[in-house]
């Protein structure tokens, strides 16, 4: 046990200058595919139960409820951008369960250009991860850990770059209390191959959360701090900076509780344990990014619902981003 976390300290330790917001490889790893993790906020890493899609978040999250559990998910983003995830879970016969899921990111079509202008006709891109899971439940305990093993590929036109990375996770549950507490390290590793001999780095990310199923109320609120690898995950809009009549530019300042609470997801389940639930969720984050002043949009804001009938769960999810474009996302699964 010291041992492994000496090696979990100094990865995080190691990875505490990586930075957000689009400097890293493989960005689509960041994104929810799930439509129950998109709904609530699009970070969280306690969820709990037989939700297959859960495992990709969290690896510790895998159990014997989800055996012969397959999910497929898909979704609109900008433009011709597709995302979409499918994963599946197995118990063998020693009662260990593994876990296999796929992530993946089409850019559709692309028109090629030549450096004097002239058509070149037109290409596309994807991205596309796939991993394998493993989960131990700590004898006599509430708490379990968990890891994923990921493949990560990257295609565009003809160029390609590879990677490996893993997921590390661990998980509190207490069913008689309704307490859940999460922890995951995501995305450690590194390129094998890269475009152009140039080495990029993975989008490492440090997230916690809990949750809390109440008494006699049929809710679930969910509270996530994601980006725990940085502390200042801010920056200045120059849409909201301020000029003199001497043409004197004065940047936005973020404020130290402003950048706090930008590590700050939250969601909230009602009727988390009936056939039909809603789930509503915030991300301070993306609502302070996509924000437009002097007009609301509701920016950061997330809804969504699940629907139960027999073996099969039909789920769907709203992002909201901004009055361009926004996202939705639907979701497939069965007990097989």
């Amino acid at each position: 046990m010291r041992k492994v976390f000496t090696l979990v300290s100094f990865i995080t330790v190691s990875a505490a200058f990586a930075q957000v917001g689009g400097r890293d490889a493989y960005q689509f790893l960041q994104m929810p595919t799930s439509p129950r993790q998109a709904a609530l906020g699009g970070t969280n890493v306690t969820i709990t139960g037989n939700d297959v899609n859960q495992v990709l978040y969290n690896p510790a999250a895998l159990n014997s409820s989800m055996n012969n559990m397959l999910a497929a998910n898909f979704g609109s983003y900008y433009g011709d951008i597709s995302l979409g995830a499918a994963a599946y879970a197995h118990q063998l016969k020693n009662r260990r369960n593994f876990h296999v899921g796929v992530t993946y990111l089409g850019y559709g079509s692309i028109d090629g250009y030549d450096e004097n202008g002239l058509n070149t006709g037109t290409f596309s891109g994807s991205d596309v991860a796939v991993s394998v899971g493993y989960a131990q439940p700590l004898n006599n305990t509430n708490f379990s850990v968990g890891a994923n093993l990921k493949a990560i590929s990257s295609s565009l036109e003809n160029y390609n770059s590879f990677a490996v990375a893993a997921d590390i996770g661990g998980l509190y549950h207490n069913e008689d209390t309704g307490w859940t507490v999460g922890l995951t390290f995501k995305n450690l590793g590194g390129q094998l191959s890269s475009y152009e001999d140039t080495r990029e780095s993975l989008p490492f990310e440090a997230v916690v959360g809990v949750s809390k199923l109440l008494e006699n109320v049929p809710i679930r609120w969910h509270f996530s701090l994601e980006n725990l690898q940085q502390w200042d995950v801010s920056f200045s809009n120059p849409n909201r900076s301020e000029i003199d009549l001497e043409n004197k530019v004065t940047e936005e300042k973020v404020s130290f509780g402003n950048n706090i609470m930008r590590h700050v997801v939250f969601g909230v389940e009602l009727f988390p344990k009936k056939n039909f639930n809603i789930r509503l969720g915030y991300n301070f984050r993306n609502g302070e990014e996509m924000r437009i002043l002097e007009q609301r949009h509701f920016a950061g804001f997330t809804a969504g619902f699940g629907l139960q009938v027999k073996r099969f769960k039909i789920e769907y999810a709203h992002n909201r981003f901004t009055l361009a474009g926004n996202t939705n996302l639907f979701g497939l699964s069965v007990k097989l």
